[in-house]
This record gives C-alpha cells, sequence and structure tokens, in this order.
C-alpha cells in the first residue's frame, strides 16, 4: 500500500475510533470534547493553537508574481471541502459556546493577501462575526497591509509578523 493511501486509511480509523470512543476514553486525543483553545484573547486567536503559518512560495522576491498579482489568492484558497470540517473541529478546540458555524469565519491569521499558509491548520481559526472587532475588521486590516506591501512602503516579513502578532495594532506597528 503506498503511503499516501496508508495516510487516507489511518486518518479514516483514526477518526472512526474517536467517534465511536467516549471522550474520556481518549484524553489525548487532539479532537477532545474540552476545550484546548483559549477564547481569552478574542479579538485574537489563541497563539498556542493558531500561532500563524506562512506559504513558502510567497517570500518579498516573489510577490510581483504572487500577492500582488490580482485574483492571485483565488488559486491557493482552500475549498469550503476542506475549510468547513476544520471550523467544526476548531470551534469545539476554542471551546465556544455558540457552535453554529455560521456565525464564524475560518480565517487564516496571516492571510492569504500576505502570503499566509493556505491549508496549515495552524494558520486557520473560528473568527467569530459577533464582538467589537471580528473578522469584517480584520479584512479592511488584511487589505490595507497588502496594499502597503504592494507599493514598497512595508516589507512583507514585517506585514505578516503585525497582523500574526496582534492584527487590531498591525497598521500602526508597520506606520500605516
Amino acid at each position: 500500500m503506498s503511503r499516501p493511501a496508508f495516510t487516507i486509511v489511518v486518518s479514516v480509523c483514526a477518526t472512526a475510533l474517536l467517534v465511536a470512543a467516549p471522550a474520556v476514553a481518549a484524553p489525548s486525543a487532539p479532537h477532545a470534547t474540552a476545550a484546548t483553545c483559549s477564547t481569552a484573547y478574542l479579538p485574537l486567536p489563541d497563539s498556542s493553537c493558531t500561532p500563524g503559518a506562512t506559504n513558502p512560495d510567497v517570500s518579498q522576491g516573489t510577490i510581483d508574481q504572487t500577492i500582488c498579482v490580482s485574483g492571485w489568492t483565488s488559486t491557493v484558497r482552500p475549498p469550503t471541502s476542506y475549510t468547513n470540517p476544520l471550523k467544526v473541529e476548531q470551534i469545539a478546540e476554542y471551546g465556544y459556546a455558540d457552535t453554529s458555524t455560521a456565525d464564524y469565519e475560518e480565517d487564516h491569521l496571516i492571510p492569504l493577501e500576505l502570503g499566509g499558509a493556505p491549508r496549515d491548520p495552524r494558520n486557520l481559526w473560528p473568527e467569530p462575526h459577533y464582538g467589537s472587532k471580528t473578522a469584517y475588521t480584520k479584512d479592511s486590516v488584511e487589505n490595507a497591509l497588502k496594499k502597503a506591501v504592494c507599493d514598497g512602503r512595508v516589507d512583507l516579513v514585517d506585514a505578516q509578523n503585525a497582523i500574526a502578532t496582534n492584527w487590531t495594532t498591525a497598521e500602526s506597528v508597520v506606520g500605516i
């Protein structure tokens, strides 16, 4: 059996075991029912669960062929068939009382517009659509940072670090 097929079989078997076993039977299971990530940092994610991750194909030297090309993010954006199940898992990991997936955006901490890793769970988290600073608010920060990077006013790595550290202060940190 080839390695990819083995991985899929193991994943399916592991998922079946997790679903069939009570939560107390497997306290070290990666998707246990108890919250493993904190919501105490909202509107920011828990950095121990969502530290951010970058796309190795995007660098300062490739921005004119990647993030600064109109429509480029659509070529790397993961499908909802990937993000929706991850959103459900991460809502549980964060211990949100509201478990309606419609109330969250499975958001990239380092956005695709700034070279964030498209499918790395360390770069994705269920960001609430409620509160004073929401997923919608973060979108305007992402757009401003991308414009500054593509205009040459801010280095890509500085923008990535600023948004991964605290998206609510990222613009002021990089001076825009």
